[in-house]
């Protein structure tokens, strides 16, 4: 069995009024959709996070064990938060999920980055993510998740 590691959400806002944009709306979707494709699937976080039905959560890990648990996945998904930068560190190629950041700044090629559409960037790609509002309409489908680690997976 075929082991994803996901990296669901970056940090709460400062403010800690709503949602990060950066999360992505329909994980139990891809879950569900993981699930029936066999793979096994692996929770990584902090406690406080919303826990979506996984096989197994791994919260708060030492910085060791986080990279390890990365290294030894078939594949790994995350939202753009430092799961894709420690994940390239290694040298361990995933999937990341993009709405209003832009990949060509804070992505590398190296991945498979996903972005629905240009027209979602924020204007100022430095600026405070406080300054944003959260839009599901920004990020691309369950479906394109999973042929994306379909695709990453084929030859493991």
């Amino acid at each position: 069995m075929k082991t994803i590691v996901i990296s669901p959400y970056s940090k709460p806002l400062r403010s800690g009024d709503g949602e990060n944009p950066k999360n992505y709306p329909w994980w139990d979707d891809v879950v569900r959709l993981l699930r029936d494709h066999g793979f096994y699937i692996i929770q990584i976080g902090v406690h406080g996070e919303r826990e979506i039905d996984f096989h197994e959560k791994r919260f708060n890990l030492p910085f060791k064990d986080l990279k390890e648990t990365i290294k030894n996945c078939d594949c790994w998904i995350s939202v753009d938060n430092m799961t894709q930068h420690l994940a390239t560190y290694i040298n361990k190629k995933g999937i990341v999920i993009f709405s209003k950041s832009d990949q060509r700044i804070f992505g590398y090629d190296e991945n498979i980055n996903l972005l629905k559409d240009r027209k979602y960037l924020r204007k100022y790609q430095f600026a405070m993510w406080e300054d944003e509002t959260f839009q599901e309409e920004a990020f691309v489908k369950p479906e394109e998740i999973i042929k994306a680690v379909l695709e990453l997976t084929k030859g493991n």
